[in-house]
């Protein structure tokens, strides 16, 4: 088939919205599809945001940078430049990704075509609003996140949490879509032992986290595990708070960005993976510890509900209660003889959930939103015809 994939952030800007992009493409590229990417052009890192992906054409639309996050790009243009590209390239589905502002575009210019579109509901952009100083803006957030979604053929959720939150709003035609984790690259054998050496020099437990280090993540919570004895915290990532958070975690190992077999012997590593953030719709991080062997703590709120078996695979604890993750920090840290009866549960766990296996999941809801706006079109045209002319439709396929 042929695909428009509409991506709110995209390369060189590496995250959760990208990273399954990525995968979906390589999906796309395997099966013989033709694909169109359409996404934010990047002035940061320009000599690498690439031309195309996978063999695929990279359409660049103007942007401007995300206050405070310069590395985010915001697209600008109009409805009638996305659609005047989707008209070129006549796909048979509009693959939406994250929808905000282009994406809010992309599905109005594919509803003035005729074009099915999957929303892919992945960041809950509402909640960052508080986080970023802008409480107020929540409820007008959310109200825009309903208008999109209504307008689209179909929406596919990547956890329980999330489809439950959307139809809270009032919002229908909602899937669930999990994210697949690469069971090869993240594998308990990628634990290195002279890695460990150099972030544990006195044998202590390493506690790891990974992901940006901006506001939405809470990676300050982590300061509850600062004098934990024995231990020694470990940050993956890189974002606007590095600084800030160097200070509040004078003792933690930052390891700055991490990425492909560099990552996967860091998580390998850990003993135990914290994950703080509330705002998680999945938490690709976690997936990515339990494919390599490492139990969970993390919040009892979003994506972890649904990844995170307490009790066999890790813990939740309660949003804002840092006094029970400090807890089930130790719980797991001092008591090796659990931690490996959780680790190995964790890996046995994500067996199975790879990559090929969600994507055609995703390319079996491309069919359907194809065969719901079909019957939608004949109903426009069958009744257009009627109101227009008197006729019954009955030339018209039913």
């Amino acid at each position: 088939m042929r695909v428009a994939v509409v991506a709110e952030s995209f390369l060189p800007h590496m995250n959760g919205v990208t990273h399954s992009i990525l995968q979906v493409l390589r999906h796309l590229r395997s099966r013989g599809d033709e694909v169109v990417v359409i996404a934010p052009s990047s002035s940061w890192m320009e000599d690498q945001a690439p031309a195309e992906v996978e063999g695929f054409p990279v359409h660049r639309l103007p942007s401007i940078p995300l206050q405070g996050y310069t590395n985010v790009r915001v697209a600008a243009g109009t409805v009638s430049r996305v659609r005047r590209i989707l008209a070129g390239f006549a796909p048979d589905v509009v693959h939406i990704a994250s929808p905000f502002v282009l994406g809010w575009r992309a599905v109005q210019a594919a509803n003035a075509l005729g074009l099915p579109t999957v929303c892919i509901y992945q960041t809950e952009v509402p909640n960052y609003a508080a986080r970023y100083g802008f409480p107020w803006l929540e409820d007008v957030l959310w109200q825009h996140v309903e208008r999109i979604h209504d307008l689209a053929t179909l929406t596919v959720a990547p956890s329980t949490f999330c489809m439950d939150q959307l139809h809270e709003r009032g919002v229908q035609r909602v899937h669930l879509w999990r994210r697949g984790v690469d069971t090869a690259r993240f594998h308990p054998s990628k634990r290195d032992g002279a890695l460990r050496a150099q972030l544990a020099p006195n044998g202590e437990r390493l506690i790891g986290f990974v992901g940006r280090l901006a506001s939405e993540k809470q990676v300050e919570d982590l300061a509850v595990l600062n004098e934990l004895p024995g231990t020694r915290l470990v940050i993956v990532g890189s974002g606007p708070l590095k600084d800030s958070l160097r200070r509040r975690l004078p003792d933690a190992h930052f390891a700055g960005f991490q990425g492909g077999e560099d990552l996967a012997r860091h998580v390998a590593s850990f003993d135990l993976f914290v994950h703080p953030g509330e705002s998680e719709t999945f938490c690709q991080t976690i997936q990515e510890a339990m494919a390599s062997g490492v139990p969970v703590v993390a919040v009892g709120r979003g994506g972890p509900l649904d990844l995170v078996d307490a009790s066999r695979t890790g813990w939740l604890y309660g949003p804002g209660d840092l006094g029970e993750l400090r807890e089930r920090v130790k719980d797991l840290v001092y008591d090796d003889i659990k931690r490996r009866a959780f680790a190995e549960a964790a890996f046995q766990t994500v067996q199975g959930r790879t990559w090929p296996v969600l994507c055609e999941q995703l390319v079996g809801y491309y069919e359907r939103a194809i065969r719901v706006r079909h019957r939608q079109n004949n109903v426009y045209v069958r009744t257009y015809l009627e109101q227009s002319s008197g006729w019954d439709g009955w030339l018209l396929p039913r």
